[in-house]
């Protein structure tokens, strides 16, 4: 008799390490990716958000540059498209001034060229495949290209309501997002300089 028992705890003790085992390699696994996003977000121009951003994806990013490259333009993408939905909103209100309306409109146009960048950019990268050489250099000089023509678009739309006549709510809510938006953008740009040799 005592020895089934002795087997079912041979068993049970197995079973507790293999899992701990398990549970070790995950963690392990789950902080080599934090890691990784820490260091590569030390290239960025804001550092902290970056890892704010990116470590929500740490186990999809894993330690894959390409996977981290891809992953900040779906932030930046995620941003641009809300701040788009927010500045849509804004276009509708009543009471806005003259002012305020025209730059909120002049918003809205920056935010969609915007997003149709970081989609071209987003595209680019998935649709590049196994290229190299020239062909994979200028892949990426395209995506380089039109991310910096976004932090563009997304910087006139601040510039826009420059000025104390514009100061405000509406000045503010807006240029918070923008900013937001611009601050991920400029983060993807700064992982895609740094890793777009390797990717």
């Amino acid at each position: 008799m005592a020895k089934p028992s002795l087997i079912w705890l041979l068993i049970s003790l197995l079973y507790i390490a293999s899992t701990a085992n398990c549970a070790s390699t995950t963690t392990k696994s789950s902080s080599r990716a934090s890691n990784f996003i820490k260091a590569s977000c030390s290239a960025t121009t804001y550092p902290a958000l970056c890892v704010q951003s990116l470590s929500l994806y740490a186990s999809s990013i894993k330690q894959s540059p390409r996977q981290l490259i891809q992953t900040a333009l779906s932030v930046s993408l995620d941003k641009a498209q809300s701040t788009k939905t927010f500045v849509y909103k804004l276009t509708k209100f009543k009471g806005i001034k003259p002012r305020e309306k025209a730059a909120i409109k002049d918003c809205f146009e920056e935010i969609d060229d915007t997003l149709d960048k970081l989609v071209k950019s987003v595209k680019e990268l998935k649709n590049m495949g196994s290229s190299k050489g020239q062909d994979y250099q200028w892949h990426i000089s395209n995506v380089q290209t039109w991310i910096s023509a976004a932090l563009t678009d997304e910087n006139t739309c601040v510039d826009g309501f420059a000025g104390k006549a514009l100061d405000g709510r509406v000045k503010n809510s807006i240029t918070a997002r923008f900013v937001h938006v611009e601050r991920v953008t400029s983060n993807a740009l700064a992982l895609i300089n740094k890793f777009g040799s390797q990717y």
